[in-house]
């Protein structure tokens, strides 16, 4: 069943709603309710909040005493931001009645009250059920609205002919049937959100380099490629052509994509730059080494052999810069930084701009229990406009996190560059 928000303008037909929400709670969905001050004026929030069982809110600055969780959800310990700790839990923002002045709002992009705010903050579906007078109905600026709406990916709920609010008016402009709505969203719902990567070329490093001292030693790191395969796995899940460049990896490949085992930063290098040319996207998740043995000799050096044994190091190539430097248009890279406690943001940061990425995704290894060799991680996204924290989760959770902000950030792209 879903998390249901359900946002109520002003207007007669918001007695419908409370239909509407009762037959959402009936089918086992479970529903939060957010009105503008004018629908109080049709609707009290007692009724809402007595089908629902859950605190209604007005206003965005009043406190919700659920803290944004839904009906049988557990309340965050902290106080968050309501409307945009509603709209993060929801799976649809339903808007019923939508009248004509909130379509207004929603297509300016406004945000003066607590529904407009979180339908602008709303990442779910958004479903508009418009209700209003036939002639505001066919009004072109209503018209023109709702175009706007429906191109930015609004679903929209037609309203129905028949009996009007005003005595002996008739015309088109009410409120579809609460069932209607209700099926419409159920509907929506359970058809798989179409995703961006589908058929989408995606390259994905993980695992860790080994530079040989000798014919038996290495100078290598820590890392198992749990994370990047999780992420090979998730790109595969949604529909993607998974080339996967695996160094020393500690755990299988999933299956359905194409696995390309290296061990050293040269053969890391040779594979990914083979791939990168007909890749839509890049994910750096491997470790590689920064420094390789200058003089790696041949057979095995033996214990006393040298008694002042020395190593010199020589750099390797940065081989997501070398990448960046012959990208092509439409494709999208991301590196990822694995940081050590204070100024871990500052330098991933530094190497979103200073590599000309799309995103880094920031892992603080100070921190215990997630990064290397763990089966949990916990990250931030950093990007353009801004960070995105992914809490502590399974590392395939944060997979599936991740490449939401990948496709955010194609889906972006692609409206700027049509």
């Amino acid at each position: 069943m879903a998390r249901l928000l359900i946002g109520v303008s002003g207007g007669i037909a918001a007695y419908k709603a409370v239909e509407l929400v009762r037959l959402a709670t009936k089918a086992g969905h479970s529903v939060r309710v957010v009105q503008t001050p004018t629908s109080l004026q049709f609707v009290g929030a007692a009724t809402f909040e007595g089908v629902t069982g859950a605190p209604v809110l007005v206003d965005e600055f009043e406190a919700d005493p659920a803290r944004g969780a839904f009906p049988g959800d557990a309340s965050p310990a902290h106080e968050p931001i309501s409307h945009l700790e509603l709209v993060r839990n929801c799976d649809a923002y339903v808007i019923a009645p939508a009248s004509a002045n909130t379509l207004a709002k929603l297509a300016g992009g406004q945000a003066d009250n607590l529904l407009t705010s979180a339908a602008l903050a709303c990442t779910a579906p958004l479903v508009l059920a418009p209700a209003m007078n036939s002639a505001m109905w066919v009004n072109p600026a209503t018209v023109a609205n709702i175009e706007t709406l429906r191109d930015r990916g609004a679903h929209v709920v037609e309203p129905t002919t028949g009996q009007l609010a005003s005595k002996g008016e008739w015309g088109t402009g009410r409120l579809a049937e609460p069932p209607d709505i209700l099926a419409a969203v159920e509907h929506l719902l359970s058809e798989p959100p179409a995703s961006t990567l589908s058929g989408a070329r995606v390259l994905v490093t993980a695992g860790g380099t080994r530079e040989p001292i000798d014919a038996v030693r290495y100078v290598g790191n820590r890392s198992s490629g749990r994370m990047g395969v999780a992420l090979a796995a998730e790109a595969a899940q949604r529909g993607a052509e998974v080339t996967l460049v695996g160094a020393n990896l500690a755990v299988e490949a999933p299956d359905g994509v194409q696995l390309v085992e290296v061990s050293t930063a040269a053969e890391l290098e040779q594979a990914t730059r083979a791939a990168f040319a007909t890749a839509d996207v890049l994910l750096m998740a491997a470790a590689v080494a920064d420094f390789r043995p200058a003089d790696a000799k041949d057979g095995k050096i033996k214990k006393g052999e040298r008694d002042d044994l020395t190593v010199r190091l020589e750099p390797t190539t940065d081989v997501l810069a070398s990448l960046t430097a012959e990208r092509r248009d439409g494709q999208t890279l991301v590196g990822f930084a694995a940081e050590h406690g204070a100024g871990a943001l500052d330098h991933a940061r530094g190497k979103l701009d200073r590599k000309q990425l799309d995103a880094v995704v920031l892992n603080d290894i100070s921190q215990p229990g997630i990064g290397f060799d763990s089966t949990d991680n916990e990250v931030t996204v950093i990007t353009a406009a801004g960070e995105q924290p992914v809490p502590r989760a399974s590392k395939a959770a944060v997979a599936s996190a991740i490449l939401d902000c990948v496709e955010s950030l194609r889906k972006t792209a692609s409206e700027v560059n049509p």
